[in-house]
């Protein structure tokens, strides 16, 4: 069943008006693109430093990290060296990431080593991965042509994606295939399995999914299958309803001040013990993230990082994926989701920045054939 895309009247540069879910999964991108040079940063004063100008273009990964830890994480299993048997041969390397394990060896190597401006990182090339196995499921998501798809393109040699950093989940499941699991069974639970990364396919997913007609019970029971597949967490899913639930009343309104309204009532929910006296519009972004939740990618603390930094900035999404970036920490994924809800909000499109995007072609290529595109 196919429905009509929803079309709003905001237009940029002469550009053909497309639907807000699409305006919000290529913003999605850019927000990943802007932010990997300094994923992971978690000293302002480091982002200064390395990035004196700021984020109103994308940048290369330097070439060193001041913050990175990438050689104390296990090339075996998720998680850190030591935090499991270390007695099974390694993924990174053997299975995934091939030909760049010994860069995990080298202190100070920037987790997206030799990544260029506008390329994206892992995780969102696994939303690509996605949709191709939709595609190739005569338009349908399925788990099983899914999984086929995503061991499939982390397996490949060469890899074919351009980072040099897999998260926890990534090396669990691998770790987990190895050993001789079925598909199914592979994800694996770590410190970090409750993170704002697992939410990076589920709004790419809902959206195509809205706008195939999917109701939000169908949305909600497929994403939480997705989810379980490399993220089993029941916080996790928690969360990932309450996404969903915005992800679909903003879809449904075509109102700004009642997408705003929406916006401001979950972060009631949330976090309403600190905004409900004092408006997001009047703290200072480092207070809040930084300070009041952590950058890191728990979440518990990315989550309302992300209402937040919406409910601040929710008609200049240019302005909060910046300031996203410069708050480092695991300002990918959060602004991958930030990118994702405003856009829903506002219908912007930041298309001067999608246009240097190294994966653009194939990106509007799937989306059309998703029938997303007309």
């Amino acid at each position: 069943m196919s429905i009509p895309h929803k079309q709003y009247s905001i237009q940029q540069q002469g550009l053909q008006t497309v639907p807000r879910s699409v305006r919000a999964i290529r913003n999605a991108f850019v927000a990943d693109a802007l932010a990997m040079p300094a994923h992971w940063y978690y000293r302002r004063t480091d982002i200064r430093k390395d990035f004196p100008d700021g984020f109103k273009q994308f940048h290369p990964a330097p070439a060193r990290h001041p913050g990175a830890i990438m050689s104390l994480h296990s090339k075996r299993h998720g998680g850190r060296q030591g935090s499991q048997a270390n007695n099974v041969p390694e993924v990174v390397g053997n299975v995934i990431l091939k030909g760049k394990a010994h860069l995990w060896d080298q202190s100070g190597i920037h987790y997206h080593h030799d990544m260029q401006a506008g390329e994206n990182t892992l995780n969102a090339h696994t939303v690509l991965w996605m949709f191709d196995a939709i595609r190739a499921a005569g338009q349908q998501y399925d788990e099983s042509i899914f999984l086929n798809h995503y061991i499939q393109q982390m397996t490949a040699d060469p890899a074919n994606h351009p980072d040099t950093y897999a998260e926890s989940y990534h090396r669990g499941f691998f770790a987990h295939l190895a050993a001789g699991r079925a598909a199914h069974q592979c994800a694996a639970v770590t410190h970090d399995t409750p993170s704002i990364g697992g939410l990076v396919r589920i709004g790419p997913l809902a959206l195509w999914a809205m706008e195939t007609g999917h109701s939000l019970v169908e949305i909600k029971s497929m994403a939480a299958l997705h989810l379980k597949l490399t993220h089993p967490d029941n916080q996790l899913i928690r969360v990932c309803f309450q996404y969903l639930d915005l992800l679909h009343d903003l879809w449904q309104s075509d109102d700004l001040e009642s997408r705003q309204t929406l916006l401001r009532k979950v972060l009631m929910q949330v976090a309403g013990k600190h905004f409900k006296r004092r408006p997001a519009a009047s703290w200072a972004d480092d207070q809040v993230i930084g300070g009041l939740y952590s950058s890191a990618c728990y979440i518990s603390d990315s989550w309302p990082g992300i209402l937040y930094l919406a409910n601040k900035y929710p008609e200049d999404t240019l302005t909060a994926l910046q300031v996203n970036t410069e708050l480092g920490g695991d300002n990918v994924h959060r602004g991958f989701v930030l990118a994702t809800i405003l856009a829903m909000v506002n219908g912007q499109e930041l298309d001067d920045l999608y246009q240097q995007l190294t994966c653009r072609s194939s990106l509007d290529q799937i989306l059309e054939d998703l029938k997303l595109l007309s």
